[in-house]
């Protein structure tokens, strides 16, 4: 297992991408603490698959763009594991109109959670991983930051920024033996695209190279060789992960 004796915070760890990216870890031999908001018993059966491998996992409430509650999710993992070797942010929202329908909340909403929340994360690893003198965050973007996306300007900027924060963080934080990348996913078949109606989802498949859509595996399985020395020399990179969707 290349990630034995490793430990990960996951941001967004109950459902989705983030999930399955906390399972795979911990299959790799990471321990490994989620956080969440409101789906309690999804966080509690995510920990229960961890540590049917015989991994740790800490399961926190709190709300990414908290700064306090950042701080005291990094204290608690510190203080249990010891020490922390990888971030992956992949807490995230969406609040889909066209701009002219667009609420000032709808924008705030939306930055708030998906760029100031990994504002916040970053913050704190860099902060850690620098002082230890090594360290992987992982960022979890979009195509459509890179694209841009028809009814999701807000969306889309976040998603974008998050491009920005990793490049200009890759360059601080290299010097410490520390590796920034995001990856950009396409559609992904979670819960909420299962919602989709299908005339859209078809769309989405149609935009591939290879015919589908991807799993969650497909992303979390990148997300674990960048948290490996096998990655060891790539740091900020964009990694679509979207079956030829963007091209």
């Amino acid at each position: 297992m290349d990630l034995l004796g490793k430990s990960a915070i996951v941001t967004g760890g109950s459902l989705g991408i983030g999930a399955t990216i906390a399972i795979e870890l911990a299959r790799e031999g990471a321990d490994i603490a989620i956080n969440y908001r409101k789906h309690d018993a999804e966080a509690k059966a995510v920990a229960k698959q961890i540590e049917d491998f015989g991994r740790k996992c800490l399961v926190i409430k709190a709300d990414v763009t908290s700064y306090s509650d950042a701080e005291a999710m990094f204290k608690q993992v510190l203080d249990t594991y010891s020490k922390l070797d990888i971030l992956v942010c992949n807490a995230g929202i969406n609040k889909d109109r066209v701009i002219w329908k667009m609420s000032e909340q709808d924008w705030d909403n939306v930055i708030n959670v998906n760029l100031k929340g990994y504002f916040i994360y970053n913050k704190l690893a860099a902060a850690q991983f620098k002082d230890q003198r090594s360290g992987k965050i992982i960022n979890i973007t979009s195509i459509n930051g890179i694209r841009g996306k028809f009814g999701q300007c807000n969306y889309s900027a976040s998603k974008g920024g998050i491009i920005a924060l990793t490049k200009a963080l890759a360059k601080e934080v290299g010097k410490f033996n520390v590796n920034v990348n995001t990856i950009a996913p396409g559609m992904v078949m979670t819960e909420m695209a299962k919602n989709i109606p299908p005339e859209f989802l078809q769309k989405a498949v149609d935009e591939t190279v290879l015919g589908r859509v991807a799993t969650t595996e497909d992303i979390a399985n990148v997300v674990v060789f960048l948290c490996t020395e096998k990655a060891r020399h790539i740091t900020g990179e964009v990694i679509k992960v979207d079956g030829g969707q963007y091209i």
